[in-house]
């Protein structure tokens, strides 16, 4: 019986493993459109002469949209299933990341204008995009799987830096903030292709055997959740919604999220910006010094999930697992506030590294979402889990623009950052409670 046990062990499929590389590596290219105007923002502010309270309205386009659009993109996963909604997700994001790229052959208040229209395009395209990976990882991956697999596809926010912030410098000091735009554009296209061939349901994947099959099932996890709903099954209702607001951990998870995405979308807008206008490095300076935090993020992110799940292995309570690295990573994370009191270049990029690699380890709040959303609505749920943390994105360039152009540094921006990871440890300590599903009042 231990021969027949271990042979079925050793015979088992990972095609769960391959599903999680295309979410990160598409999920790398969607960060990457979303933060290539932090990159261009110098020289485009230098060609239109454009103010730091202007810029961060521009910075904060493409999630205003965004924003508006998730709980109607999760809508649209739960109906229509997760592939091709998402197929054309990454179709659309990437064509207004292309065009882009043409608003440098305008007149400067048609290009401003037109960029602003299609960064918010670029945020109604991207919609469904993290709302599909908690339902992709829900349904290919049992629960104690679920919180390395989470991590996974979480940190190409901190890859897409690394690989594509060093591409864009160069592309945009060789030829110009237009044509990082295209070639982004082009990548995406492409993909779509990618997509499209290998992205499957666990129960139609060719590649998964009746042996990995069986793990997941017997592991917890929601395997129908990737498909579209039956035809004549009740559509997700605002009711659901209010439940989910109504429900003292979900807003913990929420208002954690909001100030995690602070931190996020600081280094994704401001942060070269930053380098080059209050450090003074050179643009192409700016993309590889800003790879090297987002490097360490990226480590923090897969070390988070990791540290989760051995968690969840030893102490079988998923509260802790989930907990521990959060509080401690936004602990971690505050250390952005020391940057105020550095002058050297290595002491400044040494403490934006172990800030964001702190914010990589507690950035679990998508293995959450898999962990708490109702059966009937996973992408409902994180949708609505999403509009709250991305509302970061509209706030805090706007907030970072008012207050550089008031105080005439960034030392109070800092500040703000780091003072998000303190309610964000202290949103989970207080609000949160035991991590367990929703479960839904039905009529």
């Amino acid at each position: 019986m231990a021969i027949s046990t271990a042979y079925a062990a050793q015979a088992r499929s990972r095609a769960r493993y391959w599903i999680v590389f295309v979410i990160f590596a598409v999920t790398v290219l969607n960060y990457a459109d979303r933060a290539i105007i932090s990159i261009a923002g110098a020289p485009l502010a230098k060609e239109y002469a454009i103010d730091p309270v202007s810029m961060g309205y521009i910075l904060s386009a493409f999630s205003w949209s965004y924003v508006a659009a998730q709980i109607p993109g999760g809508w649209l996963l739960d109906r229509y299933g997760t592939k091709w909604v998402y197929a054309g997700s990454i179709f659309f994001w990437s064509l207004f990341t292309f065009m882009q790229g043409w608003v440098g052959f305008f007149g400067a208040g048609s290009a401003i204008i037109a960029l602003f229209a299609f960064r918010f395009a670029v945020g109604i395209a991207e919609a469904p995009s993290f709302p599909g990976n908690a339902r992709i990882v829900a349904a290919w991956f049992p629960t104690a799987e679920r919180g390395k697999a989470s991590a996974i596809f979480n940190s190409a926010q901190y890859f897409a830096p690394v690989l594509f912030a060093p591409l864009t410098a160069w592309v945009t000091q060789e030829f110009g903030w237009r044509y990082a735009f295209m070639a982004m554009g082009v990548i995406g296209i492409v993909a779509v292709a990618v997509w499209s061939k290998v992205i499957y349901g666990p129960n139609e994947h060719p590649g998964a055997n009746a042996a990995e099959l069986d793990h997941i099932r017997e592991g917890g996890a929601l395997m129908e959740m990737g498909a579209a709903a039956k035809t004549g099954e009740a559509a997700p209702v605002w009711g659901y919604v209010r439940q989910l607001l109504a429900n003292r951990m979900m807003l913990g998870i929420y208002l954690a999220q909001y100030c995690i995405n602070v931190i996020t979308y600081f280094f994704l807008t401001w942060f070269p910006i930053y380098l080059v206008k209050d450090r003074g490095m050179t643009i192409l300076k700016a993309g590889m010094v800003a790879s090297l935090p987002a490097l360490c993020g990226f480590i923090g992110g897969v070390l988070g999930g990791v540290i989760s799940d051995a968690i969840l292995r030893r102490t079988g309570s998923l509260t802790l697992a989930r907990k521990v690295p959060i509080i401690g990573g936004m602990l971690l994370s505050m250390s952005i506030i020391g940057c105020n009191y550095v002058q050297t270049e290595a002491f400044v990029v040494g403490l934006m590294a172990l800030a964001f690699f702190g914010k990589g380890i507690g950035s679990l709040g998508w293995a959450v979402v898999s962990d708490t959303s109702p059966k009937q609505i996973g992408g409902l749920s994180g949708g609505l889990f999403n509009t709250f943390g991305n509302m970061a994105g509209i706030t805090t360039p706007i907030i970072i623009g008012y207050i550089v152009q008031g105080t005439g540094s960034f030392n109070g921006a800092l500040l703000f950052v780091g003072l998000n990871g303190f309610v964000a440890l202290a949103a989970y300590l207080v609000m949160v409670g035991e991590i367990k599903r929703v479960e839904l009042k039905t009529a």
